[in-house]
């Protein structure tokens, strides 16, 4: 049986079953139609296609909502099995919004049966080169013209250059989009922590994993289309959709529930450590020359750094210490005290923070809750997170050698722990650095005694990090996932998708866009590497860090070995972040064919253009100032 739903903005047609369905956009003659079949993946790797089930459908009107339930069972196993599991789906228009909804389910799974849902199906997409594009969440943002290869090779934790993650490098948001002859649409995973999404030549295919083993839930998506737009259309769609469910947490918000995040306004980040000890077992230890496993910067060496820098102009910063703890960066942790003695002890490390705050400067450091290392104090393996199998991750690359993942539920307690003993040591921390949080995947757990989803991970990682704001302390990770942002105020760094992270020779994969800054650039503080200089950590050799931090609008990080000269330059971002920090990043455009020139419009009407290819910028600042120069 077709149906046909419609509302002001769209009208589909939709036959569930051929599993075929077609959006027509008012005010636009693109029409949008699915250009697959849904699909069920075993775990055994077959592929069960619903066009060869029995559909049963019916009309299922809610009032808001006009839309069709279809169940698809009769499933036939490669080997003539019939399975006993059916396929529940929903497609509907929600009559005040204008959006297109789909649920999907399946009944009578059984644990682990199942691999994969693959539904709804994605769009069609046939626009020919310079007539549209695909919008990615890649990183800070992607954007990959018509005509051209979508390609994931590096930044994902897939096997393979086609799939991506939600909530990992390959899904800052959960959120793709395309735009065809101006017309688009933009598709939000309302169930975002088991999804997924595969690239099919230039089309994007979402798709979602069970939970614990079983597809236990509605997986549900929303695709609101619009008749004319861009990328930007798409993150405004995203904002606002975040806003109605309040999760897009200002950075007024955090300031008022925590005062110290005000300092970061218009402030460096001055990454600097302490002491390194690499384990002989990790993928880092020099076997040839093992006196590079071992080394120690003093704390009274880093204050007196610090004095330095304040002498050539600094007048604020934000320090984040790495390898304070007792084997240094990286180890030992959820347990990682005593304080490193070798870097000078408690009483070294508390002379460093008090020559901190009588700089004007805030102290931070880094600190680890997920990498659970064997030798760490009281290490016990119930603590970690359990595989399907009972098993248990294992790993050695990083510094501190072998290690688990401690499961996030039982995390918070060793945060609590932790700060209480600086509390004892008056040692007064300001800001902290929860590695890794906020841009690996999700865990599960699957020990009965704490089991976890990984939307409880999400959970128990923004509760580590609302632990610190109840302190008053300043909460940070590394990335910005954005179901981990609204507990965290600062990050790390928020690049591009490269075809490598470091290096030479990084290229960007498709045309950078700041697409996470369009919809939270107000919330969070980002900082940029690199003055007068081309390439960094996961940004193309070819691109100026600073031309992105200025068009993105954040702040900058300062080196402890700056000159006079580039401290004063810093300040030139430094005060375009204080401008412009709690205003949102209304519009970005590319302004010529080349995509190089560039042009940020801020809420309170500053704007920005800049060049990455001459490196010359201008700020137009809403009182007439304006400021130019060549980066």
């Amino acid at each position: 049986m077709k149906y046909l739903l419609q509302n002001k903005t769209i009208k589909v047609q939709y036959d569930p079953e051929a599993i075929t369905l077609s959006v027509e956009v008012e005010g636009s003659d693109t029409v949008w139609s699915w250009a697959s079949t849904g699909k069920l993946r075993l775990s055994d790797g077959a592929e069960l296609d619903l066009a060869n089930a029995v559909c049963k459908s019916f009309a299922h009107p809610s009032g808001t909502m006009d839309g069709v339930r279809a169940s698809y069972s009769g499933l036939c196993s490669p080997d003539g099995q019939q399975m006993t599991f059916t396929v529940e789906t929903y497609v509907g228009i929600d009559e005040t919004s204008g959006e297109l909804r789909t649920h999907s389910w399946v009944e009578g799974d059984k644990f682990g049966e199942v691999a994969a849902l693959v539904y709804p199906p994605r769009m069609r997409f046939e626009a020919k080169e310079g007539e549209g594009y695909t919008v990615l969440p890649r990183m800070q943002g992607t954007l990959v013209p018509a005509g051209h290869p979508i390609d994931m090779a590096n930044g994902s934790t897939a096997t393979t250059n086609t799939v991506g993650y939600i909530y990992e490098r390959d899904g800052y948001m959960p959120l793709f989009g395309q735009v065809k002859g101006g017309c688009g649409y933009a598709a939000i995973y309302e169930t975002p922590f088991d999804a997924r999404y595969e690239l099919v030549g230039e089309e994007v295919q979402p798709f979602f994993v069970p939970s614990l083993g079983l597809m236990s839930y509605k997986r549900e998506m929303v695709f609101s289309f619009f008749p004319e737009g861009d990328f930007n259309t798409i993150a405004k769609i995203y904002r606002a959709y975040r806003a109605e469910r309040g999760k897009l947490i200002t950075l007024r918000e955090k300031i008022a529930k925590n005062p110290n995040v005000e300092y970061l306004i218009g402030t460096p980040v001055v990454h600097t450590g302490a002491a390194v000890h690499i384990h002989p077992e990790s993928f880092y230890y020099d076997a040839e020359h093992p006196e590079n496993n071992d080394w120690c910067t003093p704390f009274a060496k880093i204050a007196r750094e610090l004095r330095e820098l304040k002498e050539k102009g600094a007048e604020r910063a934000y320090v984040h210490l790495d390898g304070w703890g007792h084997h240094g960066y990286d180890n030992l942790h959820p347990s990682p005290f005593p304080i490193n003695e070798q870097a000078g002890g408690a009483d070294g490390m508390r002379a460093l923070q008090q020559t901190c705050h009588a700089l004007g400067y805030k102290f931070g450091l880094h600190d680890q809750y997920r990498d659970y290392y064997y030798d760490s104090p009281g290490f016990s393996i119930d603590n970690a997170a359990q595989n399907a199998d009972g098993g248990h991750f294992y790993g050695s690359v990083w510094y501190g050698g072998p290690h688990s993942l401690l499961c996030a539920r039982v995390a918070p307690d060793f945060v609590r722990r932790n700060y209480d003993e600086f509390e004892r040591l008056d040692i007064k921390i300001d800001g902290s650095y929860l590695d890794v949080f906020s841009v690996v995947e999700m865990d599960e757990c699957f020990n009965p005694e704490h089991p976890m989803t990984r939307e409880e991970c999400a959970k128990y990682r923004r509760h580590c990090l609302d632990i610190l704001t109840s302190r008053g302390i300043i909460p940070s990770s590394e990335e910005v996932l954005d179901c981990i942002i609204e507990s965290m105020a600062l990050c790390h760094h928020a690049p591009f998708a490269c075809t490598s992270f470091g290096g030479e020779g990084k290229t960007n994969m498709g045309i950078p866009i700041p697409l996470f800054n369009l919809v939270y650039h107000n919330c969070i503080v980002i900082p940029w590497d690199g003055l007068h200089s081309r390439g960094a950590w996961s940004i193309a050799d070819s691109d100026s860090p600073y031309l992105w931090a200025l068009l993105c609008g954040g702040t900058v990080y300062f080196g402890l070995h700056f000159t006079q000269e580039d401290v004063e330059y810093g300040k030139i971002a430094l005060e375009l972040h204080r401008q412009v920090a709690l205003c949102d990043l209304t519009k970005h455009e590319i302004l010529d064919e080349t995509t190089r020139k560039r042009r940020s419009t801020f809420s309170d009407g500053t704007t920005v253009e800049a060049d990455l290819d001459s490196g010359d910028f201008t700020i137009t600042y809403p009182d007439g100032r304006v400021v130019s120069g060549r980066d």
